[in-house]
């Protein structure tokens, strides 16, 4: 039960700087069962949905991505930050709130037609997400969901993931 599982997600104050109340996963993975529940239950709400790939940007969003991916009987694709993959790469660039960001994939990670679950731990603002369904959606693949652990639902990332579904397990208001 998803209420269940934010007994295992930590408050942190003033993280990584203050005003921030940052959402700590760490005892939620730490805790086989708890852990177990979460992938069983982002497993059962995809399962039978035509998924031909689960891939998730660095470094987080690999932990439930990668289970989940087995869980459905499929590949996972990596999303790293510059400088990681060692073959070819097809890289995007997006805006920050102070700056900019870059995302790379091998090239051959995802093809075009293919059906794509794309996970992360948590939806704050959605920058990084929409920066992963651009780079996707640039390779001629369909996006089925986007898929988190936790949405921090009043910073409104889901709007900004629009026309793509958003699930998440876990919302705070």
């Amino acid at each position: 039960m998803p209420d269940g599982l934010t007994a295992f997600i930590r408050d942190i104050p003033d993280f990584p700087k203050p005003g921030i109340l940052f959402k700590d996963i760490t005892p939620l993975l730490a805790d086989y069962g708890a852990f177990r529940a979460a992938i069983d239950q982002m497993a059962a709400h995809f399962r039978g949905r035509s998924i031909d790939v689960v891939t998730a940007a660095e470094a987080r969003g690999f932990l439930f991505a990668a289970p989940l991916a087995l869980e459905l009987h499929v590949g996972f694709v990596p999303i790293r930050k510059p400088g990681k993959l060692p073959y070819h790469k097809r890289s995007y660039s997006y805006e920050l709130e102070y700056g900019t960001d870059t995302l790379e994939m091998h090239i051959d990670g995802i093809e075009a037609g293919q059906r794509v679950l794309i996970v992360d731990d948590l939806l704050a603002t959605g920058g990084t997400m929409e920066a992963c369904c651009r780079m996707i959606e640039e390779c001629g693949a369909e996006i089925v969901s986007c898929a988190f652990l936790i949405e921090l639902a009043f910073l409104k990332g889901a709007e900004r993931l629009k026309p793509h579904p958003v699930f998440s397990l876990i919302q705070y208001n």
